[in-house]
């Protein structure tokens, strides 16, 4: 597995390095926008690390480039811990946020979980799904309703209503939606799950205030219902 470390930090990207090659990946090094586009061009790494806060063009910002033409999966890494940029950083197309400094443990956790998600998703594609007036479409991340309306959901929003979908009409708790959605846990971070739920609703349900499939059960978690 081909790991593309990208960050303006000299020694962090020599211990990240370090980490990875230690545990059997072939490390490749970027330290500004440019050099990682050229990078992913060249070596089509199979994940990127992606530092946040970089001179010229931040993290953010190379994420939008990276997805206008590749679907590699990105692990956001930066100091800041707030919720709203691991939010943007899911948003935007990244897989996964870790905040600095971290334990050697947790990188390669995270590393193992992004990829084993991603191979998994390769090995076995997702079929269509359909409940209802609802339409999953695997292939563009879109939902297409009965009526003809459609929206378009980004890799996160797809998983999590793939699995409700998956599991319609049963009550998801905040823990099984993070392991199954992101692939393990998020200790302290069910807000990250309500955050995800009222993005869903804006884009598939006619009104936020009054769902109608993405329902909230109080007290105990969300269900899909037709």
């Amino acid at each position: 597995m081909n790991i593309l470390v990208a960050d303006d930090d000299l020694s962090s990207v020599k211990l990240t390095s370090f980490l990875l090659e230690d545990a059997g990946y072939r490390v490749i090094k970027a330290y500004d926008g440019q050099s990682i586009m050229q990078a992913i061009e060249q070596h089509q790494p199979d994940l990127v690390l992606l530092d946040v806060t970089m001179p010229k063009v931040n993290g953010f910002e190379v994420c939008r480039q990276i997805r206008r033409t590749s679907d590699v999966p990105i692990i956001f890494v930066s100091g800041n811990s707030q919720l709203q940029d691991r939010v943007t950083g899911l948003q935007i197309g990244g897989d996964d946020y870790l905040v600095k400094p971290f334990e050697p443990s947790e990188l390669l956790a995270r590393v193992e979980a992004v990829l084993r998600r991603r191979n998994s998703d390769m090995v076995t594609p997702v079929s269509r799904i359909t409940q209802g007036p609802i339409t999953l479409d695997p292939i563009e991340h879109k939902v297409l309703f009965a009526d003809g309306r459609m929206a378009v959901l980004t890799p996160i929003e797809f998983r999590l209503l793939y699995y409700m979908m998956q599991n319609t009409g049963r009550v998801l708790n905040s823990s099984q939606i993070l392991s199954k959605v992101w692939g393990y846990d998020y200790e302290g971070e069910s807000n990250l799950v309500a955050v995800y739920i009222r993005r869903l609703r804006s884009k598939i349900e006619p009104e936020n205030s009054t769902p109608q499939h993405v329902i909230t059960v109080r007290n105990l978690g969300y269900k899909f219902v037709v």
